[in-house]
C-alpha cells in the first residue's frame, strides 16, 4: 500500500501570532529602555577594551611583510576551490563526487543528513570549511610573529571562524529550514521570544540558557548528599557529610575547589557524586563552599582565602573530630590555592596535612594553554578596571570566558537550538551546574592572574610572600598524587605534569581519559574513559616521557586513587556523625552560601 502523505503543518492561529508579537514588543521597548538608563549611568563603553584592534593591526603588518607567501596561499585556496566546483557539478549532474574536505571528527555542526545528501548545502559546508582551513593555516603560517600575539590572533581568528559557520545562520542551516517550513516561521517567533528570555535574565546581556534553569535544585535534586554545615566565615562555609559505613579512616578528608565555581560538581546527583563515594570507601569528609561575594567583600585578597579557606578549615575539623593530621584535595583553581597553603605551612613547620591530591591543577603557568590569550596587559587592565567599578568580577564574565574555549558546544549549538529552532535546553545537571557561577574579589583575583598566570612568581623560590612568609613549593615533602585530564582544554595535562618536577616529597601522577570534568568525574560504575599509570617509580622531565612507559588501564581512577590514600589515612575508628563533636551543627548540607546565585 502506498504510504499516507504527511498530514500538512497547521499554521499558527492569527490570535497566538499577535499574542506572541504583542509580548515582543513590549519585553523589547522594556529592554531598550533599560539599556538606555543603563549607558547613561555608567557613562560610555570602550569599543576595543581588550585592543583587539592593534592586536590584528600589528599582525597584519607581519602578514603583509611577505605577499609572496600570501598570493601563494589565495591560490591554494582557489585551487580548493575549483575541486569543489567541479565536484559539485558533477553532483547536480547526478555523477559521483568524493568530498574535498570533511568535517572533523565529533564536529556535530553538520550531523544533519542534509549537509551531505542535500548538494546545496554540501557546497555551503564544503565551501566554509575550505575557507576556514584557509584563514587559520594562513594565520599560523605567518613569520616572526611573537608567541603570545600569534596564540591571540589564532584564539580570535577560530572565534571569528566558529561564528560564521553557517550552521549559525537560519537560511543555510538545513534543519532550520526545515523547522520553519514546518511551522510556518513559528520556531523563529518562539526563538525570539527565548532570544528576550535571555536577555532578561542577563539584564541587557545575553545570557545563553545551556539547560532548563528551573528544572533542577541546589540541596533538591543536586547537591543531596546528606551532611551539616559545621563551622563558616566569611569567605566559606565547612560541610561535614554524614558516613555511609560504620567505621572511617582516622585521618578525615578536606576538599577545596575552585572558588570560581560551586562546589556541588562533586555532588552533583548520587550516581555520580565524588563526595557519596568518599563516604562509601570509609572518609570522613570536608568540602569548603565558597560564599560567592559581592562588592561588600571587595576587600578579600588571595591571603583571606588561604587563611579562611583550608587554614580556617583545618581549625575547624580539628574541633570536630579530634584529629589535628588531615588529608586533602585541592581542585583546579584550589589546588594552585593549596599548593601555596602547603608551602606556607611548610615554611612554619605545620605538618597537620599529610597527604594532598591535585585534581587538573596547575602550579607552573609556562604553558598554561588557551587561557594564556586572556592575560595580557591590555585584557587584565579592562578586566581590573571592571571588577574596580563593580566592586567584584561577575562570574557570568568567567563563564563566557570558558565557554568561548568551547564556542561550538557551549555557545552556537545553543544559538541555533535556542533561537532559530525555538526550542527549550535540555535539562541537564552538568550545565545547570556550568552556569551556576559565582563572582570574585578584584584584589584576591587579580593577584592570582597576575602573580600566577602572568609572573608565574609560584614557580619561583620565595617569588611570592603571603602574610610575610616566603613561598617555596620544593619544601613541600608529604605525599602528593596529582590527577590530570588527557584532553583538558582549561588545565593542560602537560602544564599539570610540570608540577611532578617541583614537590620534593613522593608523587604519584595519573592521566586520566576525557577533560576538566568528566576526567574527574568519572564514577567506577559509569565503565566510562580510561586511566593511565606509570608504574616506574620515577616522574621524567616532561609528560611524553612518562606517556612512553605508561600503562592504560580501562575505566575510573578512583580506585586507584583509593588505594593510595588509604594507605595514608591510618586504621579505621568509629564513624563520626556531623555536629556531634566540637563543632556543632548550623544547618543541613550544601549551606546556604551555595545556593547564593549571580543572576538572583
Amino acid at each position: 500500500m502506498p504510504e499516507t502523505p504527511p498530514a500538512p503543518a497547521t499554521p499558527p492561529s492569527a490570535d497566538a501570532l499577535q499574542t506572541a508579537f504583542q509580548d515582543i514588543a513590549q519585553r523589547s521597548q522594556k529592554l531598550l529602555a533599560e539599556f538606555g538608563e543603563r549607558s547613561q549611568r555608567d557613562g560610555p563603553q570602550p569599543l576595543d577594551p581588550l585592543n583587539l584592534t592593534g592586536t590584528f593591526m600589528e599582525f597584519t603588518s607581519r602578514l603583509l611583510a611577505d605577499p609572496s607567501k600570501l598570493v601563494a596561499a589565495q591560490m591554494a585556496l582557489m585551487q580548493e576551490y575549483m575541486k569543489l566546483w567541479q565536484a559539485t557539478a558533477d553532483r547536480m549532474l547526478g555523477k559521483p563526487a568524493a568530498p574535498v574536505i570533511e568535517p572533523p571528527k565529533g564536529d556535530k555542526r553538520f550531523a544533519d543528513p542534509a549537509w551531505k545528501d542535500e548538494v546545496v548545502f554540501d557546497y555551503l559546508k564544503q565551501s566554509y570549511l575550505l575557507t576556514a582551513r584557509w584563514l587559520q593555516g594562513t594565520v599560523r603560517d605567518v613569520d616572526g610573529v611573537d608567541d603570545r600575539l600569534r596564540k591571540k590572533v589564532e584564539f580570535y581568528t577560530r572565534q571569528f571562524v566558529d561564528a560564521m559557520s553557517p550552521s549559525n545562520f537560519a537560511h543555510t542551516n538545513p534543519q532550520v529550514v526545515k523547522a520553519t517550513v514546518d511551522s510556518k516561521g513559528e520556531n523563529l517567533v518562539k526563538g525570539l521570544q527565548n532570544l528576550l528570555t535571555d536577555l532578561e535574565r542577563g539584564k541587557g546581556r545575553l545570557a545563553i540558557r545551556q539547560t532548563d534553569m528551573d528544572a533542577f535544585k541546589v540541596g533538591g535534586n543536586v547537591a543531596t548528599s546528606p551532611g551539616k554545615v559545621v563551622f563558616q566565615n566569611n569567605v566559606m562555609q565547612l560541610i561535614q557529610y554524614a558516613p555511609n559505613t560504620a567505621e572511617v579512616h582516622k585521618v578525615p578528608l578536606l576538599i577545596v575547589p575552585p572558588w570560581i565555581n560551586k562546589f556541588y560538581i562533586l555532588d552533583l546527583k548520587p550516581e555520580n557524586s565524588f563526595i557519596k563515594w568518599c563516604t562509601e570507601q570509609g572518609y570522613t569528609v570536608f568540602v569548603v563552599s565558597w560564599v560567592n561575594p559581592d562588592e561588600r567583600l571587595s576587600h578579600l585578597t588571595f591571603a583571606d582565602y588561604m587563611k579562611q579557606g583550608p587554614l580556617a578549615a583545618l581549625d575547624a575539623i580539628e574541633r570536630a573530630t579530634g584529629e589535628r593530621q588531615v588529608s586533602a584535595i585541592g581542585y583546579c583553581l584550589g589546588g594552585t590555592l593549596m599548593a601555596t597553603t602547603l608551602a606556607w605551612m611548610a615554611a612554619r613547620g605545620d605538618n597537620r596535612i599529610v597527604a594532598c591530591t591535585f585534581f587538573t591543577a596547575q602550579v607552573d603557568f609556562t604553558e598554561p594553554g588557551e587561557l594564556e590569550v586572556f592575560i595580557d596587559e591590555d585584557q587584565l587592565k579592562s578586566l581590573e578596571d571592571m571588577m574596580a567599578k563593580r566592586g567584584y568580577l561577575d562570574g557570568s564574565e568567567m563563564a563566557t570566558t570558558f565557554n568561548m574555549l568551547r564556542a561550538n558546544d557551549l555557545i552556537w549549538s545553543f544559538v541555533v537550538n535556542n533561537y532559530l529552532l525555538g526550542r527549550e535546553p535540555f535539562p541537564f545537571d552538568l550545565l545547570f551546574w556550568n552556569a551556576d557561577a559565582t563572582r570574585m574579589p578584584p584584589s584576591m583575583h587579580s593577584y592570582y592572574l597576575r602573580n600566577m598566570y602572568q609572573k608565574n612568581l609560584l614557580m619561583q623560590p620565595g617569588g611570592l610572600e603571603v602574610e610575610g612568609t616566603p613561598i617555596d613549593l620544593r619544601r613541600i615533602s608529604i605525599p602528593i598524587y596529582i590527577q590530570s585530564g588527557k584532553e583538558d582544554h582549561i588545565a593542560p595535562a602537560k602544564s599539570v605534569y610540570k608540577a611532578t618536577q617541583v614537590y620534593s616529597g613522593p608523587v604519584r601522577f595519573m592521566l586520566a581519559g576525557s577533560g576538566h570534568i568528566a576526567g574527574v568525574v568519572n564514577p567506577p560504575r559509569a565503565k566510562k574513559y580510561q586511566h593511565w599509570l606509570n608504574e616506574s617509580g620515577r616522574n621524567p622531565p616532561t609528560l611524553a616521557e612518562w606517556q612512553a612507559g605508561a600503562v592504560e588501564h580501562p575505566g575510573s581512577w578512583w580506585h586507584d586513587w583509593d588505594r593510595w590514600l588509604s594507605a595514608l589515612s591510618g586504621p579505621k575508628v568509629p564513624a563520626r556523625e556531623p555536629g556531634e563533636g566540637g563543632a556543632p551543627a548550623i544547618e543541613d548540607a550544601p549551606g546556604s552560601y551555595v545556593k547564593v546565585r549571580v543572576d538572583a
